[in-house]
């Protein structure tokens, strides 16, 4: 099966090499490194080192999975159609809904940390109005051209950078110069003084790879934006190639830094630990500078929410013989899939509603937590799907190859399964995975009843 259906029907591929570069970095950088770094330390001091590392590996091999699959056939616009393609109907079925949901809720609960953010300075507007203004602009941007999605998220991955490297940079001339803080020298010995590998017992560092896991969904945005270049064979390789370096520096180097300012026995669970360096450092309006970067970072994700959403829908509605996705399948004179993006945009203004009845947000927090557990299932499902490919008369045996397939997929789809068997483990974690859990059966029975082979188009 094949989405392509004549480069005059498809959306039109219009990001330079220099957007997926700048979008690549920033997609690797999620607003859980600025917020949530804390948490982590806090559950696995330096031991968190290794827990990003060993998830920045894994979620490399999915990214050069979906890689050497969007390299062998560039046609297609989302990797949830491989699924389709070499696992079957009813998984793909499973994949392209659970998928499409999932990234909508994701969404949903990034227009609500935009709302949560904005009212930092204006904490008189109400939730809901913000919403709304935010979701019609950012509409708007992924309904004027591909390149003007492409130009705002350039700068919006500009901003996360900046703040990174600022840390970085600052961290470095206080550990040389031997910079005194409240809470001790700053040297980079403070990272391994009194080391402990496990210094809140076995059970926390285990619930940290979960926490951290979640700070990585998302990467596989970078495989659709690069479909949307002039030349993706060109493109991707470069792109996802460098994703290691990335994690090593942003990641790894942001927490190394963080750890060598503020001992790690010292740093608050519930605090920004961005925050925390930069007000050490003399920076008197550090909380307004994390905010504003952590505001761009949840824009950023809602932007790439509406741009894979879309595209997502607009492939689903060439599957399906239903006439109520026909219409999801037109394209606008900008060569965009038009209708797609303003369904995605209704559905996730739900969140405004949402916001103005209290009674409902505890159970949209739980609905958004237990879909974004069924990322895990969708990238084991992706895997499979990579797994099949190699088998079958689509591999490309001259492509962008994953390395070391035969080991490191098959030691990835354990790797994802171990992290969802870790979220039962956990009283925070547990109600969400039972939900996805109960998702994935109950979607699962309505997925077997679907016709074993794909509409052909």
């Amino acid at each position: 099966m094949s989405d392509s259906k004549g480069d005059s029907n498809l959306p039109k591929r219009g990001l330079q090499n220099r957007h997926v570069q700048l979008i690549a970095i920033g997609g690797t950088i999620g607003t859980g490194l600025f917020m949530g770094a804390g948490n982590s330390i806090h559950y696995a001091g330096p031991s968190i080192l290794l827990v990003y590392l060993v998830i920045g590996m894994f979620m490399f091999v999915v990214m050069r999975a979906i890689g050497e699959l969007l390299y062998a056939d560039p046609s297609q616009h989302t990797f949830i159609t491989f699924i389709t393609k070499f696992l079957g109907n009813r998984a793909g079925f499973f994949a392209r809904w659970s998928y499409w949901l999932t990234v909508v809720f994701m969404g949903m609960a990034e227009l609500t940390a935009v709302a949560k953010y904005i009212q930092f300075w204006l904490p008189s507007l109400p939730s809901w109005l913000i919403q709304i203004v935010m979701l019609i602009l950012l509409t708007c941007v992924n309904l004027i051209a591909v390149a003007l999605y492409g130009e705002t998220e350039f700068w919006f991955a500009m901003i996360k950078i900046v703040a990174i490297l600022a840390l970085i940079v600052t961290g470095i001339i206080m550990a040389v110069t031997g910079f005194k803080t409240p809470v001790g020298t700053v040297a980079f010995s403070n990272v391994w003084n009194h080391f402990e590998f496990f210094p809140n017992g076995v059970g926390n560092f285990i619930n940290a790879f979960q926490m951290v896991m979640f700070a990585f969904v998302g990467m596989e945005f970078i495989g659709m934006t690069t479909a949307e270049t002039e030349n993706p064979r060109s493109v991707l390789p470069k792109a996802i190639n460098q994703i290691p370096w990335r994690i090593l520096f942003f990641y790894l180097g942001a927490l190394f830094i963080i750890m060598t300012i503020y001992p790690w026995q010292k740093i608050p669970a519930n605090q920004s630990p961005f925050v925390m360096v930069f007000e050490l450092a003399g920076v008197k309006w550090a909380a307004a500078l994390i905010n504003f970067v952590v505001l761009t970072s949840a824009a950023s994700a809602l932007n790439s929410v509406l741009f894979s959403a879309s595209r997502n829908f607009y492939a689903l509605s060439f599957q399906s013989k239903a006439k109520f996705l026909q219409p999801f399948r037109k394209i606008s004179k900008t060569q965009l899939p038009i209708n797609a993006v303003l369904l995605t945009s209704v559905m996730v203004a739900f969140s405004a509603l949402i916001s103005v009845i209290p009674s409902i947000t505890n159970a949209f927090s739980f609905v958004t937590s237990a879909s974004t557990d069924l990322f895990l299932m969708i990238y084991v499902l992706i895997l499979m799907a990579y797994m099949k490919y190699r088998k079958s008369d689509s591999y490309m045996p001259d492509g962008f190859l994953v390395i070391a397939p035969k080991t490191l997929v098959p030691l990835a789809i354990l790797f994802f399964s171990f992290v969802f068997v870790t979220l039962f483990f956990n009283p925070e974690s547990r109600l969400p995975a039972i939900g996805a859990t109960i998702w994935m059966v109950v979607f699962g029975y309505i997925s077997m009843r679907q016709p074993k082979q794909a509409l052909n188009k």
